[in-house]
């Protein structure tokens, strides 16, 4: 696997996986019972900590990363293993 690949891969699972770990740990302003500013959402985090949020996708995403990589490496999953969608059609 060359580098700009393994670059692309792990781009794509950070992504996902800052997707799946914003919702951690949120608490609107309504449930927290603060005064809402004029203008905002009640369901506007009030303290979304972010690089909090941030160090943990890369963490996780990191682990994803190269566990996968692991995987690939010791012949458990592969390319040639996964079904090829248009390989019978005949245009």
């Amino acid at each position: 696997m060359n580098i700009m690949l393994a670059a692309a891969i792990y781009f794509i699972v950070w992504w996902t996986v800052l997707f799946a770990i914003l919702p951690w740990g949120v608490r609107s302003q309504h449930e927290a019972g603060v005064a809402r500013e004029e203008g905002t959402d009640p369901g506007a985090p009030v303290m979304p900590q972010l690089f909090r949020k941030v160090i943990a996708t890369t963490i996780v995403s990191t682990i994803l990363f190269f566990s996968g990589y692991a995987m690939w490496k010791a012949g458990w999953i592969s390319l040639d293993r996964l079904p090829m969608p248009f390989k019978d059609v005949v245009l």
